[in-house]
């Protein structure tokens, strides 16, 4: 199968182009046209294409599409204003979807994201879930929430519209190298000291490597539903003080951490939240943890199934977190892909 994918030289990108490329798979990876080296192995590899291009304009993307059996869409603006993340996430899958009426290709994998689900109306510990509920009020959340909703609703009506193969799947936290913190578990401070926002909170993780597997395993499916759902989670949930713990005994010197209870916190952005609507009318600018909404998003405890994805897909992670994080501290990237065999391509 030959596979375009979106994002192919980012943090998860790269990791699918190699898990695509281990498979058997032709890859026509596209990178923006900002880039100026490839990821270490894509030179003169067989098995990869490179295709330059910005999905923000429609300009080219016709002839990427020319000649794959699926796209994998993993572009996304994930920082800057909501104008730069409308312009990164949903005009350019606009762009992509409307490239890929007009060529016919009619295979989609798109990964979204845990952030489109409501949690401030969500009891704690609550199982969160394919059929759990979006979120209901994005405005008062963050712009990449807000243009997440938007990308996967038009991602789910073409697919249906066109009786495409489609699986969107729904990440929860991605970690690997260079990408081992992630804002459900508090605040990096310094890099001697952290903020740990809760204690018993499970992570939906979700270690690169795992996570590219199930993507391509996505790319791949032949079932006999076209259009689904599916979240992605690791079958091991670790605790935010377990870990934490693991992580800092990696690091030399030992990061200090300071716990602040899930009720105290709740109670501190709550206090947040009133102060700023009564005597600023909701227009002070508060970090997002002070934020109820945002800080129910990333900390309420809750429990995360995975029962879907390893049924439907047959996935099952390769490497538990313990060694994801070992793997994403050692010296060789696993990303990186070895010499290519050409006779046997």
């Amino acid at each position: 199968m030959k596979l375009l994918v979106t994002g192919a030289g980012g943090f998860l990108g790269r990791y699918v182009v190699a898990a695509a490329v281990a498979r058997g798979h032709r890859v026509r990876a596209v990178l923006r046209p900002a880039a100026k080296s490839l990821p270490p192995g894509w030179e003169g590899h067989p098995q990869i294409e490179v295709a330059r291009g910005d999905l923000r304009s429609s300009h080219g993307l016709d002839e990427s599409l020319t000649g794959v059996d699926g796209v994998v869409h993993l572009a996304a603006a994930k920082a800057g204003d909501l104008y730069e993340q409308f312009g990164g996430t949903v005009l350019a899958t606009e762009n992509l979807l409307n490239a890929m009426i007009r060529t016919k290709v009619a295979r989609l994998v798109a990964i979204s994201s845990f952030s489109v689900y409501e949690y401030l109306r969500r009891r704690a510990w609550s199982r969160l879930d394919e059929s759990s509920p979006l979120a209901v009020d994005p405005f008062t959340r963050d712009e990449y929430c807000q243009t997440k909703l938007v990308q996967e609703r038009l991602i789910l009506e073409q697919a249906a519209a066109h009786y495409w193969r489609c699986l969107v799947l729904r990440p929860g936290v991605i970690y690997g190298r260079d990408n081992l913190w992630t804002a459900r578990l508090g605040m990096q401070i310094s890099k001697r000291w952290w903020l740990r926002t809760g204690t018993f909170a499970p992570l939906p993780l979700s270690y690169v490597e795992n996570c590219a597997e199930a993507v391509v395993l996505a790319a791949e499916h032949e079932g006999g539903q076209l259009l689904q759902v599916l979240n992605v989670v690791d079958n091991e949930t670790p605790s935010q003080r377990e870990y934490l713990g693991e992580l800092r005994r990696h690091l030399r010197p030992r990061p200090q951490i300071i716990p602040i209870p899930w009720t105290l916190m709740r109670l501190l952005a709550r206090l947040a939240w009133l102060t700023n609507n009564m005597f600023f009318h909701g227009t002070a600018k508060i970090p997002g943890l002070l934020v109820p909404s945002r800080l129910h998003a990333r900390c309420k405890p809750q429990r995360y199934p995975n029962l879907a994805i390893r049924t439907a897909l047959g996935w099952r992670p390769r490497y538990s977190w313990q060694e994801g994080i070992s793997r994403s501290l050692a010296k060789d990237d696993p990303a990186i892909l070895p010499p290519a065999d050409s006779s046997s391509i």
